[in-house]
């Protein structure tokens, strides 16, 4: 219930957070068009005269609504409209992407919801339905072996130790008296044996309790060294520290895909870096739905084959079909393209996983 509640804030944070990148231009609600009329006329935050919804000087509202109802009206507003341009949006953006992408970038803005607005809320979207469907995650990468278990090892491992601190005293004696030790060396040869498998064992019944290890690697990298050694003493929280980094940097993903697509088109000059941020960004948002519905379908059993097939072939088809429109490209010319763009896209989340790792690991 906790995580159904958190999930559906995300997504009204979602919601609220993309209308607020949002221009107002081109409502035409009742609310819209009759109060400007109100205050005698003149904008509320410069004295200019209005002469429609909003101040022509300023931008702001000719409407400033001073009451807990209209809050709770922005708020319904802002979560189930967003506009209305949502619904204009999304069919273009599976459908047909490339010619969203070339009406945006050509100035249709008040048609559809802007590349950042979207990725916004699709972010919010795409993490609230992790929290939603695998909220136990972490607890059950953080839940410890017993203490019974653990009780239990210890007393086996100290035990054994007695042993062989005995069988070596025996040792040391038969030695200085010269008499044979042949059956002293055998046994604390087992003995030890034995002690190091119990240390295996119980380090192997952690792992897998906790079904989750991080590496014993030694990077020769003190902060990292010990960031590793963090992790490994309590993946939880690393796996929640992960999870929240990404969810807070997942923008920039933009900014290391968009010089990839630049150099896709390095001999057209008619195309700008704006050009391909408003590519990349409708990109991502689309791979991040696909990624929603992919997950929502193994819940509700849809055959694992069928997701597998659908996260191999979708994206490429997809991002060849965006290339064609945005582009105006030819099939072969959108097809060595596409097939270059995924191997920047696959480079461009490694490099996003890796940076991800190496924050998370010395923060």
């Amino acid at each position: 219930m906790t995580g159904d509640i958190g999930a559906t804030a995300d997504i009204a944070t979602g919601a609220l957070v993309a209308r607020a990148f949002e221009p107002r231009a081109g409502e035409t609600g009742p609310a819209a068009v009759a109060d400007h009329a109100a205050h005698d006329g003149l904008c509320l935050n410069c004295g200019t005269r209005l002469i429609g919804a909003h101040c022509h000087a300023c931008g702001q509202s000719g409407h400033v609504h001073r009451s807990l109802g209209a809050i709770g009206h922005e708020i319904a507003h802002g979560v189930f409209h967003f506009e209305g341009k949502i619904w204009r949006t999304l069919p273009l953006l599976i459908l047909h992407p490339g010619t969203l992408t070339r009406r945006y970038v050509a100035g249709e803005r008040v048609r559809f919801v802007s590349p950042l607005a979207l990725f916004l809320f699709t972010v919010f979207l795409m993490f609230a339905t992790i929290g939603t469907l695998g909220g136990e995650l972490t607890e059950t990468i953080a839940k410890p072996t017993t203490a019974q278990q653990q009780a239990a090892f210890s007393r086996e491992i100290q035990k054994a130790r007695v042993q062989l601190a005995n069988a070596e005293r025996e040792r040391a004696a038969a030695v200085r008296d010269g008499k044979p030790n042949g059956d002293l060396d055998t046994q604390i040869l087992v003995l030890r044996g034995t002690i190091s498998a119990l240390n295996t064992a119980a380090g192997q019944e952690a792992r897998d309790k906790d079904d989750f290890t991080f590496t014993d690697l030694k990077t020769g990298w003190p902060k990292l060294d010990h960031g590793i050694a963090k992790a490994n003493a309590n993946p939880g929280l690393m796996i929640y520290k992960l999870q929240t980094s990404a969810y807070k940097y997942s923008w920039g993903l933009i900014p290391l895909s968009v010089p990839f697509i630049a150099l896709l088109f390095l001999g057209r000059r008619r195309h700008h870096l704006y050009d391909h941020a408003i590519f990349v960004t409708y990109s991502i948002a689309f791979m991040m739905l696909l990624a929603i519905v992919l997950m929502l379908g193994a819940i509700v059993g849809l055959p694992s084959g069928w997701i597998v097939m659908a996260a191999l072939l979708v994206p490429p088809v997809h991002l060849f079909a965006q290339l064609r429109g945005a582009y105006a490209l030819r099939k072969r010319s959108a097809g060595w393209r596409t097939v270059a763009l995924l191997n920047f896209a696959f480079t461009v989340l490694l490099a996003f996983i890796v940076l991800l790792l190496l924050h998370g690991l010395t923060e």
